[in-house]
């Protein structure tokens, strides 16, 4: 009976704990109303790394030149590729006046390291608003580059964007992928929103030329392969500096992976650059996740113990409305709607492939960007 109470009243504590999570914390931004912004029309570079993406340049690149703003240019760096990539970035070149090629070559010193690419594209560039997309992305519209510049002024020269995935009918694994996007995405807008911005994702991601600078670029991760995105802006962004865009037409696409084992990879190399975070950052994040596990653990347990059964109904569905209420609406807000039906089967299935993730780093660490 003790350790029943024990159980029973450290359930009692999980679940205040994800409330303030999802109602309070998430909430700042789920439960808020879009300011918009006046476009400010300044000059961007928009930034594209590209290894071995032939195929995917010559689907997406047009969507990029395509966009209607006044004064753009179009970086491209061709990292050591192998394939097509650099021919591809020539061809659109003459045919575009606006696309400025980067060929970068092996380096003996930063073998295979995207950071260094993104350096020499970064130096490169035209104008001091730099607007950072993936070479397998597509903007939902022609008008992603004005969106997202419109949030730059004085004080805020961070902007935080979304990349999505594209939805593939009848797969699970593609709703898995999305909810988890949907997750992550909730987790930095809302921190951002409350002033503790921790990440941005390198798909949909623009911040001034001089952010960099001031923080001597990306020289304090370097050896890690990761992280070009959200490490960056763990070390430079700020409750000041920092805000972010959430627009329909703001967002961009990416293929997802379509299989487990390219996806596990993936996020192998995403998971792994988490561990140099601020620790302030690691705790809340940490926090988070331990409570998501003991919610279900001690949920679980205690419904089959019938103990205090009717306190414990209430907690857990205290807890999935709110869930539903928070994610719900950032879901709309970013359309990703569909995936909150499966909600509860969701969550736990990211979980176990959160927790496997973390296993196999601790085993071996992945060495890889691309």
């Amino acid at each position: 009976m003790l350790i029943l109470e024990v159980l029973f009243y450290s359930f009692v504590a999980v679940v205040i704990i994800q409330v303030l999570y999802y109602g309070v914390l998430f909430g700042s931004f789920s439960f808020s109303k879009h300011n918009k912004s006046t476009p400010k029309n300044n000059p961007v570079s928009v930034i594209i790394c590209a290894k071995n993406e032939a195929e995917n340049i010559k689907i997406f690149l047009p969507y990029i030149l395509e966009q209607d703003y006044p004064d753009f240019e179009v970086v491209l760096i061709n990292d050591s590729s192998y394939d097509d990539t650099l021919d591809l970035f020539e061809a659109f070149a003459l045919k575009n006046n606006n696309v400025k090629i980067v060929n970068v070559r092996n380096n003996e010193a930063f073998w295979g390291n995207k950071k260094y690419a993104l350096t020499l594209g970064i130096k490169a560039a035209k104008y001091n608003h730099l607007l950072f997309t993936d070479a397998d992305c597509k903007p939902v519209s022609n008008q992603w580059i004005k969106e997202m510049s419109a949030h730059f002024n004085q004080k805020q020269t961070i902007v935080l964007g979304y990349g999505a995935y594209n939805k593939i009918k009848n797969s699970l694994l593609n709703k898995l992928i999305r909810f988890e996007t949907l997750l992550t995405a909730t987790q930095y807008f809302s921190f951002a929103k409350i002033g503790i911005p921790f990440m941005g994702v390198g798909r949909n991601l623009a911040y001034h030329r001089d952010e960099f600078y001031q923080s001597n670029g990306f020289i304090k991760h370097m050896k890690i392969r990761s992280g070009d995105d959200d490490l960056f802006i763990n070390q430079v962004a700020t409750s000041k500096n920092t805000t972010f865009c959430y627009t329909k037409n703001s967002f961009t696409t990416s293929v997802p992976k379509t299989s487990f084992k390219n996806w596990f990879k993936q996020k192998r190399r995403h998971v792994s650059t988490a561990k140099h975070y601020k620790f302030s950052h690691q705790f809340l994040l940490a926090t988070f996740y331990i409570s998501q596990v003991l919610f279900w653990i001690l949920g679980v347990t205690l419904a089959i113990t019938t103990f205090l059964w009717p306190f414990v109904l209430g907690l857990i569905i205290i807890r999935f409305i709110i869930q539903f209420l928070s994610l719900g609406f950032s879901a709309k807000k970013l359309n990703e709607l569909d995936t909150i039906l499966l909600l509860p089967f969701l969550e736990i299935l990211l979980i176990v492939f959160q927790f496997s993730i973390f296993i196999t780093n601790k085993i071996s660490k992945p060495n890889y960007w691309k």
